[in-house]
């Protein structure tokens, strides 16, 4: 076998790895860079290997960073099965659209106001090249060995970040490469605990929070603190959330605050349409989380869902007029694109009004400047001035810190041959591979940007 890392190397996006056998190669992952211009510029450069020299594509999960190359790749030339879970798949239906419909919109802006120095700006791809990619999707269930040929097989088995987030083991019968996508919270209080690995040869494990640990404190309290104080001054809470996974577990804190009489009785707005169908989903998939049909109804009620355009700017309408405190939910969780961005320009500006981050922030992102306590932010093309609080909540990720990930490494009956730490910014990343060899004494690397291994 030989493995090439594409992407997630140095930095937490773009994961794609390319594994190459018995002259096939298949894709494990095929994310889009996130972040600075630096990362963004390799979405348009082509990959090493040609699109439709590649037999098949296996996604770990749906998050846009694993899967939204897919409609790219497509697009030049790729014309294979692209493997996933069934919860994976019904996300990509949401998330795949939606990314291109984005992409065609900032070019549309950028084109109209001037923002770029590109004649026209043009979108990576639409939201019909990405339509036209799910038809490749072959969703397949947790625990099942698949066969890719006579001797590579592949099983997913349950990673607990967001639903249907797997992990991938792939085997020949001799040697085995593990790939760990995200790795989920080992107590999260709506998704399922990731499964429990107990060997490979190789392990490609990811390294978000490598050289750190997550609050101990309840998110509950957390959230029920930053809403309290916010509505005490007459403001309002917006809250940049990825729509998959974050907005969910958001929405089960505030259900819980809202059920024990703990927050006013505000409007709370769900306004990111991808958010909602995500939301929703929980009902469709009661196997991959933790809640009772009794609580998923609970989640889905607690705040009002804005679907449509209007809708979204009614909110900022009424703000102007009443200035009514509220919560408002939006994506994208690293202000990178979307609804949110309306609202920061709306709320950004005022004393009274919190800004409260709920995830990690990749650099170069605008989540990444306000949390490291810029000034100012650029939105659209204008500079906008930041004097509402910026909130952070280190407690509410997805990702499982260093210390669960060792905790789920200890799982492993036997040390595998090396263990490749990717999906982590260069700090996070080295702190995780010192960490791996200092517990448990393995072979553990940070591979670069492209660099090819023997397994």
């Amino acid at each position: 076998m030989k493995l090439t890392f594409l992407g997630a190397t140095e930095t937490v996006t773009g994961s794609k790895y390319l594994l190459e056998h018995g002259g096939k190669k298949y894709l494990i992952d095929c994310g889009l860079f996130q972040g600075s211009k630096e990362l963004r510029s390799r979405n348009w450069d082509g990959l090493p290997v040609a699109p439709n020299a590649i037999d098949a594509v296996i996604l770990t999960h749906a998050h846009i960073d694993h899967s939204g190359y897919i409609p790219k790749l497509v697009k030049a030339g790729f014309r294979g099965p692209i493997y996933c879970t069934d919860a994976t798949f019904d996300l990509c239906k949401i998330l795949l659209p939606d990314s291109g419909h984005l992409q065609e919109d900032d070019a549309a802006e950028a084109n109209r106001y001037g923002w770029t120095k590109h004649h026209p700006a043009l979108p990576l791809y639409t939201e019909d090249d990405a339509r036209e990619s799910l038809q490749y999707f072959r969703p397949l269930s947790f625990g099942t060995p698949h066969g890719l040929t006579d001797e590579l097989s592949f099983t997913f088995h349950r990673a607990g970040h967001i639903l249907g987030a797997a992990f991938v083991r792939i085997t020949d019968g001799y040697t085995s490469v593990l790939f760990s996508g995200d790795i989920g919270r080992l107590h999260n209080p709506v998704m399922k605990p990731p499964a429990k690995m107990q060997d490979a040869d190789y392990l490609v494990l990811e390294s978000t929070y490598g050289d750190r640990l997550h609050d101990k404190d309840d998110p509950t309290d957390e959230i029920e603190a930053v809403v309290r104080r916010t509505v005490n001054r007459g403001g309002t809470v917006v809250i940049p959330a990825f729509a998959v996974g974050r907005a969910q577990a958001l929405l089960y804190h505030i259900y819980v605050l809202r059920s024990e009489n703990r927050i006013p009785d505000i409007p709370i707005f769900l306004d990111s349409p991808m958010a909602i169908n995500a939301t929703d989903m929980l009902k469709r998939h009661m196997s991959d989380h933790r809640l009772s049909a009794e609580e998923c109804d609970a989640l889905c009620s607690v705040a009002r869902y804005t679907r449509t355009v209007a809708e979204s700017k009614a909110i900022n309408e009424n703000n102007r007029n009443n200035n009514m405190p509220k919560i408002i939910i939006s994506a994208s969780g690293m202000a990178t694109g979307g609804r949110v961005l309306h609202h920061l320009k709306n709320y950004i500006g005022d004393a009274k009004n919190t800004i409260l981050l709920t995830g990690f922030q990749a650099a170069g992102t605008r989540g990444d400047r306000l949390a490291r306590g810029e000034k100012e932010l650029k939105i659209h093309g204008s500079i906008w001035p930041v004097r509402a609080e910026i909130a952070m909540l280190d407690s509410m990720s997805a990702h499982a810190d260093y210390a669960e990930i060792l905790s789920w490494l200890g799982n492993f009956q036997s040390a595998p041959r090396r263990v490749f730490i990717t999906h982590g910014e260069i700090n996070a990343a080295n702190a995780m591979r010192d960490k791996v060899e200092e517990t448990f004494g393995w072979n553990a690397i940070v591979p670069s940007y492209m660099q090819s291994e023997d397994l």
